[in-house]
């Protein structure tokens, strides 16, 4: 080698000493030596490794090693003769070559006493990897395809960082020489976002790679493709999308892949909404579907649910522990102990924990961005997660915990409260918003302003009397061409008006202007059959409402109304127990048949077998109380609990005692309603 060559560095690997790197091509070194013989050369293979040392140079990292024997020519002699004959229809050196990659994991055993060393060890394979690197030109065709893949299929990340270098630059080199290598490189490297246990990477020979270490590598070699390939970043987007887990895959695989996400947001900045976009639209989903499948469990399946899941978590835990992993278990349903509940217990119980791990990991990623909750920088953050909160969790369908993100952050600073609220203000009264996104905004308002513990009072007299004025437009413009109640065409209106009657519910003494010195503001019972001054004119305007030709109180959700007649009556604010009661006789179907043509149109339609709630309003409001046993220690403080007004049921049944808003009780796996949230919403 030329003198100006650095100082010689030791060939990395389990050894302490150098050891030879031996042919894998036995059929060929043979021949390698017998030409070399004849042309009287043999004194650079024959030489003893005593007298000499031979010096190995990486042309890729420029960086000199040494080892004992054959020199990295004869390696990349070898490996380039292999594909040469390779294509010319002779695979036995090539298969050679692919099968030292293939088996790459497999434990090296030294020979026994009297035969020769021909098994590959450990560490050799770094010299194949850079005596392909040198033979791109060759390996680019596509008849080595092959080669290829066993190359990006070995077990690159549980070696040494030396080995990962030149893996690293070999990957480069293939992108380089042929572009279309470029997504099987990238898919390669994504495919590793699922790993989380040491047996996914470790090879024999060598020490345990901790599994940060084992991420390191791994962003590093896909930063550096990145980096020489800018292009790269839109085809790693989809990579990203397209081999994103499942729903029905583990926990602990998830959390793999969500970990690995965040870390290439951190040096992929144009990717950082695309990424943070990617794992809420994921969550969503298995939010919406798992709160379906808890209403489908009946009552003892509720319980088991709860019961699997009931040991109390107070500390982030390591969402991929190597701990038993439950979605290697399959069931075998011709066991004749196979209980269908018990798979349905195990499904479920596996959707929460996974809900609880991704929300948990989310909380903790967002909450340093808001330790100055009134910084522009914790309102950049909060505007990404409200655009991700408008375009993907609000129009879905009963997402049961995601939202819960935006519930706590907006409640930082009074900034972030108003740009929430007037978020949700602006999409319930614009009028090209379909209907269904207008009763999703107004229920979200409303659970924020009643639920929210950091809401002020100003806003909560605010939001109220807001919403009245709306109303007030919506009566203007319906009644008079309103013959009863009518869910389908009146639908903004009843969704407006129940999110009213929430609010009043949850936080009607923010509503109260004054009241008699014998009232104690801490006491709630002390308002009850109170002379109470009310806030502007609401009294007056909603008893306009309740009463009007659109007969609100027969499409709102009977819970909701049952909760505030009884507290509108035993705080004299309104007596509706009357229309109650009379509204019962009022069958919601009768008023259908105005929206058809002809009378036999509604009996076409099937409308007349339908239940009478089938045209009154879900009470579903999406910040009732969160239930995920973990996640849930970032809303503490947060959250107005429902509470029963001691008295408030005196002049009624005892039977009736305990309202259907208290009914939550200890299951605390259902779904959670405005109308059911008793007692410790946080233990």
């Amino acid at each position: 080698m030329p003198g100006t060559t650095p100082m010689a560095k030791p060939l990395s690997g389990p050894s302490s000493s150098a050891t030879p790197i031996k042919s894998i091509l036995k059929p060929m070194s043979v021949l390698g030596r017998r030409k070399l013989a004849d042309d009287g050369d043999m004194s650079e293979i024959t030489e003893s490794p005593n007298k000499r040392r031979k010096v190995l140079f990486d042309e890729i990292r420029n960086v000199t090693y040494e080892v004992r024997g054959r020199s990295m020519d004869h390696v990349k002699l070898e490996v380039k003769t292999a594909l040469e004959e390779h294509l010319r229809g002779n695979d036995i050196h090539y298969d050679t070559i692919k099968e030292l990659f293939s088996k790459d994991k497999k434990r090296y055993l030294p020979p026994v006493v009297g035969e020769e060393d021909d098994a590959a060890k450990p560490h050799e394979l770094q010299a194949y990897v850079m005596a392909l690197t040198g033979c791109i030109p060759v390996l680019k065709d596509k008849a080595c395809n092959g080669l290829v893949r066993a190359v990006l299929q070995c077990s690159w990340l549980g070696r040494d960082d030396a080995f990962v270098k030149v893996y690293t630059h070999f990957l480069a080199a293939l992108v380089s020489a042929q572009g279309s290598y470029l997504m099987t490189v990238l898919s390669m490297l994504v495919d590793k976002f699922h790993d989380s246990r040491s047996s996914s990477w470790t090879v024999p020979d060598y020490p345990e790679v901790p599994r940060e270490a084992m991420r390191d590598r791994l962003h590093s070699s896909l930063r550096h493709i990145l980096q020489m390939f800018p292009a790269a970043k839109s085809v790693l987007e989809n990579l990203l999308n397209s081999k994103f887990p499942f729903p029905d895959e583990s926990m602990r695989v998830h959390m793999a892949y969500i970990h690995n996400l965040l870390r290439v947001k951190e040096y992929v900045p144009e990717l950082h909404e695309e990424v943070l976009d990617l794992i809420l639209s994921r969550v969503v989903k298995i939010d919406s579907q798992m709160q379906l499948d808890l209403e489908d469990l009946d009552d003892d399946v509720s319980a088991a649910v709860m019961y699997a899941l009931s040991e109390p978590q107070t500390e982030s835990a390591d969402w991929e522990g190597d701990g038993d992993d439950s979605d290697t278990e399959s069931v075998d349903t011709q066991d004749p102990d196979f209980d269908d509940d018990a798979i349905r217990v195990k499904t479920v119980k596996e959707s929460v924990e996974k809900m609880d791990a991704v929300l948990d990991t989310l909380f903790e990623f967002y909450t340093p961005y808001f330790a100055n909750p009134g910084s522009d920088k914790a309102f950049d953050a909060f505007t990404t997660i409200l655009r991700e909160f408008d375009h993907i969790v609000l129009p879905t369908y009963k997402s049961r915990h995601t939202q819960f993100l935006i519930f706590h952050f907006a409640q930082q600073h009074e900034r972030l409260t108003d740009a929430f609220c007037g978020q949700l203000i602006a999409t319930a009264f614009q009028s090209n918003t379909p209907n269904v996104l207008k009763q999703a905004a107004a229920a979200y308002l409303a659970s924020f302003v009643a639920r929210g513990a950091h809401v002020p009072r100003s806003l909560v007299r605010t939001i109220f009397m807001l919403l009245i004025h709306h109303l007030d437009q919506y009566r203007e413009k319906y009644e008079p061409s309103c013959r009863g109640p009518d869910l389908k065409r009146f639908h903004p209106y009843y969704s407006l008006l129940q999110a009213t009657l929430y609010i009043f519910c949850f936080r009607w003494q923010d509503l109260v202007v004054s009241a008699p010195d014998c009232v104690d503001p801490e006491d709630a019972a002390s308002f009850i059959g109170q002379d109470l001054e009310w806030l502007g004119s609401c009294r007056r305007d909603l008893s306009l409402h309740v009463f009007g030709k659109l007969n609100p109180l027969k499409v709102c959700a009977p819970v909701i109304v049952e909760e505030f007649a009884r507290l509108a009556h035993r705080l004299n604010f309104l007596y509706v127990y009357p229309l109650v009661e009379s509204n019962k006789r009022v069958r919601l179907t009768q008023y259908l048949s105005s929206t058809y043509a002809t009378g036999g149109a509604l009996r076409d339609a099937g409308f007349e077998s339908q239940e009478e709630s089938y045209h009154q309003l879900d009470p579903y409001f999406p910040f009732d109380p969160y239930q995920l046993p973990t996640s849930k220690r970032w809303l503490v403080g947060d959250y107005v609990q429902w509470k029963a007004v001691p008295g408030l049921n005196a002049d009624e049944d005892s039977d009736s005692d305990d309202s259907e808003l208290d009914d939550e009780g200890d299951e605390e796996i259902e779904e959670g309603t405005a109308t059911d949230s008793e007692g410790d919403d946080y233990e």
